[in-house]
């Protein structure tokens, strides 16, 4: 349905007083828009790889295992990266619990290695 609408002009002439009458129409939803918040789109990578950068030096790769409503999460299987002063450092963990506070960026299904290769 329309809506009709009566603007005061509200300009810095003095004395001013001009009515717009405008006929807007609502916006009709956009086809095929799904909105997928993000602890949604994690959620869907429970099982899966995971790019995880840190705030710091050190970048980590693993499976996800779970997380909470403040990003801190649970990964197995994990590959440690560090770039130090003496290049870069490589550790292979079990498993690790990050603290979401120090998460820079995530890479659902991201494989560090073959990111560094294309560049």
């Amino acid at each position: 349905t329309a809506v009709q609408l009566r603007v005061v002009c509200k300009c810095a002439i003095q004395g001013c007083a001009q009515f717009v009458t405008m006929d807007t129409q609502p916006a009709a939803p956009k086809a095929n828009q799904s909105k997928l918040l993000p602890l949604e789109l994690l959620d869907k990578c429970i099982g899966s790889k995971l790019w995880v950068i840190m705030k710091s030096e050190k970048e980590l790769v693993g499976t996800l295992q779970g997380f909470d409503d403040y990003v801190n999460m649970v990964l197995e299987d994990v590959t440690e990266y560090e770039q130090g002063a003496d290049g870069l450092k490589e550790t292979k963990l079990e498993s690790i619990l990050l603290n979401g506070n120090q998460i820079a960026m995530l890479v659902p299904g991201g494989d560090r290695n073959s990111a560094s290769a294309s560049s």
